[in-house]
């Protein structure tokens, strides 16, 4: 205690000089990090100088790394670190700046298991409602980039904490202990902070104002919530009061119970204004059943009461949980659509494939599709082996019943008339892309699109990638109406032939469902029917 006052006073002295600022006092545990912080920047060059007065003045900045290890001390910018603090280090300390003509002074107090004095009050603190979640957040200092932070703990009294209430309670009340651990040159140090939690009681709504002379009053209550109902009264003497009763008996002011009462008296002059509140921590059914009356009583004025019925009434809708669920609606409609516009194709195949949902169609047409050639403006375009292929494995693998003018059109006939017959006999028209000339002028074309126009054919235009980045226009005029007059698939060479590509899911999902439909599995059947069809 004398070493103490001694202290004191040599502060006094130190601090009584012009420019010194208030001393600050810092309490730490023995073995644990203390953080001294100085309030003064450098500005320019000029650094921070920190200076002990434990036995003897010592320049602590300007000493080397290895002498500040040697004290168990750091200095880092503009605060001083006691990495394990003992009795040595229990003592007064000064920062300042340049010339000096400034100083700051901290007194550290390193206390003892056996001196049993341990810091009062809290460094930090923290409130809560109560029966909502809470998270105690354990403080950090800036400390220098080779000390590594190695997490924290929470204790309360001894005992283990998480630092997180899903619903905190009035009994998590209290003073909590964080320790945060650092790592330097392969030694765990440790700092200890304390933070206060302070739970907070819910304001209780109101679900009632009263206000005497009042006639009987009914209120409608939530079972399992908490209500209050105010009643106020004005009154003009120290003897009058307002108060409840439950049928006979008067509500007790006990706040632990699950029913009270308590009441506000505010004075304005020569009247007071009365409120007594009603509290129902949790409304249940034999609350339901009893009498609640609000009574004034008077020297100065007629006394008078109102009788409360309580009456049941259906929880409000949450309007929180109607605009989630209209939201989530929405979202898995958005979902939905995304999905279908992704996936139709396959969808579609898969319905048709699989569980054998298609339209069947009885237009008294003979073919599913007619293929017709047209030139090609590049080099790209099919040849007679990829041209055999296709057909093949429409009719082969995929059964559709195709009219082809080589080999369905009677010799002789005109092309024109011969052409326009296979689309009359035919549900859809194939234009494939060939090198070679096809023979088709212009007036055919011509005559091809006011045929499909008429007949509302439907027609796929078979492009190949490099017509696909061509520029707009390069086709003739013909074939650019046919283009836009029908949807196209893009030929893609040998990366087609497999049957589960998106050339042949796009053109099979636009040509219309064979009822002849035989799919077989990629097994040996396939490799025979390439063989067939593809050249050697």
């Amino acid at each position: 205690m004398v070493v103490r006052v001694l202290l004191a006073a040599l502060l006094f002295l130190l601090t009584s000089t012009p420019g010194a600022c208030h001393t600050k006092h810092i309490m730490v545990m023995e073995g644990e990090m203390a953080l001294l912080q100085c309030s003064l920047k450098g500005k320019g060059d000029s650094k921070v100088i920190w200076t002990s007065y434990t036995t003897q003045k010592m320049d602590l900045t300007n000493m080397s790394s290895t002498e500040q290890r040697q004290m168990d001390v750091l200095v880092y910018q503009t605060s001083l670190f006691i990495l394990s603090a003992s009795v040595k280090h229990q003592g007064n300390y000064s920062c300042s700046v340049g010339n000096a003509s400034s100083q700051c002074w901290i007194t550290l107090t390193v206390n003892t298991a056996q001196s049993g004095e341990h810091e009062e009050g809290s460094k930090y603190s923290k409130s809560c409602p109560i029966q909502k979640s809470c998270t105690l957040n354990c403080p950090d200092v800036n400390v220098p980039p080779n000390i590594t932070r190695k997490g924290f703990t929470w204790h309360k009294e001894g005992e283990s904490k998480d630092g997180y209430f899903p619903r905190v309670e009035k009994k998590d009340s209290g003073v909590y202990t964080c320790t945060r651990s650092y790592l330097y040159q392969g030694q765990i140090y440790n700092m200890t902070f304390t933070v206060k939690l302070e739970v907070q009681p819910q304001k209780p709504k109101k679900t009632a104002v009263i206000i005497l002379p009042h006639e009987n009053h009914v209120v409608d209550v939530v079972l399992g919530s908490q209500e209050v109902i105010d009643c106020k009264a004005v009154l003009y003497s120290n003897f009058d009061s307002v108060f409840w009763l439950s049928d006979e008996s008067i509500v007790d002011t006990n706040t632990s119970l699950p029913v009270f009462h308590n009441f506000t008296r505010e004075k304005k002059g020569d009247e007071i204004k009365m409120t007594a509140s009603l509290v129902f921590q949790r409304v249940s059914e034999e609350d339901l059943s009893k009498n609640y009356s609000c009574k004034l009583e008077s020297v100065s004025q007629p006394s008078s009461f109102v009788t409360v019925t309580l009456r049941t009434q259906k929880a409000r809708p949450s309007y929180i949980s109607l605009a989630s669920s209209i939201v989530g609606i929405v979202g898995v409609m958005v979902v939905t659509v995304v999905i279908y516009v992704k996936l139709k194709v396959d969808i579609t195949l898969f319905l048709r494939d699989t569980l054998g949902c298609y339209k069947q169609t009885s237009d008294g047409k003979s073919y599913d599709a007619f293929l017709m050639c047209y030139e090609s403006n590049t080099d790209a375009g099919l040849n007679a082996h990829d041209r055999k292929w296709l057909e093949g494995v429409l009719e082969e693998k995929f059964g559709y019943s195709l009219c082809l003018y080589d080999r369905d059109v009677l010799p002789g006939k005109a092309t024109s008339e011969a052409v326009l017959d296979c689309i009359e006999q035919s549900r859809t028209v194939v234009l494939v892309p060939t090198s070679p000339d096809p023979g088709l002028g212009s007036g055919l074309l011509s005559a091809i699109h006011a045929a499909l126009v008429e007949r509302q054919t439907r027609l796929i235009f078979i492009k190949t990638e490099t017509a696909q980045v061509s520029a707009s226009g390069s086709l003739p005029e013909a074939l650019e109406l046919l283009s836009e007059a029908g949807v196209c698939v893009t030929w893609k060479g040998m990366n087609t032939v497999h049957n589960s590509s998106s050339f042949w899911k796009q053109l099979r999902y636009y040509l219309p469902a064979s009822p002849k439909l035989r799919l077989l599995p990629h097994t040996i059947q396939d490799v025979a029917l390439w063989k067939n069809i593809l050249p050697n």
